[in-house]
């Protein structure tokens, strides 16, 4: 169960800019100015760079051998290499809100989170292959196509797929599972209608949040009404999806190798 799709979403180009200036009043000074700058930022660059290297070296001792067998699932077989991505992910969401995801407290929990995630995964594709889920064609080339058009151009996503270190057919396969899942979750996990009282408390509580009234700087209610709903769809789906989750776990065999 390779999370190839998720991989390659991630293979993205990150661009960085730099500016400068001139003093004309000053040439003289500026110029001193700026060779102390540029030997500060050389370093200042240098020492981020040796950081940056070091905390990735600390990310990766936590990962596993690829064919290493982390979990088993009702007697399906999760892999180190299925580990390692959905664990990159995770350290990356720590990174990104100002957490050390090297941290012995954090190390734990990502590992937890991750293995428990994959099971989770798993036990939801073997229900949605028993109930007979299944992607068509269209539904693979459309969404092909969906993750062509991030790329801007075929060039660019061909070096990705190169980058990335898979096939057009592993693509296909991973694109097929992710629309499965999808319309399992859609058709199976069922929730209740978002009431307009539930949609007020929501707006009521973040205003409140804020220190703003309707009539202040807040959007009106109508306004953000449906951004709401929607949010609150998606909370209790992921609830339902959890609790269902749960549910799978209590008549399955699952056995943790990590």
């Amino acid at each position: 169960m390779k999370k190839l799709l998720t991989a390659l979403l991630l293979t993205l180009l990150t661009i960085g800019l730099a500016a400068c200036g001139s003093n004309e009043e000053s040439q003289k000074q500026a110029d001193d100015k700026a060779k102390t700058e540029e030997k500060s930022d050389g370093q200042a660059q240098e020492d981020q760079a040796k950081q940056m290297e070091e905390m990735q070296k600390k990310m990766d001792e936590q990962k596993v051998e690829k064919d290493k067998i982390v979990a088993i699932v009702n007697d399906e077989k999760i892999k180190g290499e299925d580990f390692n991505n959905v664990l990159t992910q995770s350290q990356m969401q720590y990174q990104q809100m100002g957490q050390d995801p090297t941290s012995k407290d954090a190390a734990k929990k990502i590992k937890e989170q991750t293995i428990d995630s994959l099971v989770g995964q798993t036990l939801l594709m073997q229900q949605a292959d028993q109930k007979g889920y299944k992607a068509s064609e269209d539904e693979i080339n459309k969404q092909l196509e969906e993750v062509k058009k991030q790329y801007g151009d075929e060039k660019k996503f061909e070096d990705a797929m190169k980058k990335a270190g898979f096939t057009m057919d592993e693509l296909k396969t991973q694109i097929a599972e992710n629309i499965k899942y999808t319309n399992y979750v859609e058709k199976e996990i069922k929730v209740e209608e978002v009431s307009e009282e539930e949609m007020k408390k929501f707006y009521d509580q973040y205003a409140s949040q804020q220190g703003q009234g309707e009539s202040k700087d807040a959007p009106k209610f109508e306004e953000v009404k449906p951004q709401i709903k929607t949010q609150l769809e998606q909370q209790k789906k992921q609830e339902k999806l959890v609790q269902h989750v749960e549910d799978l776990k209590k008549n399955a065999k699952v056995d943790v190798k990590i």
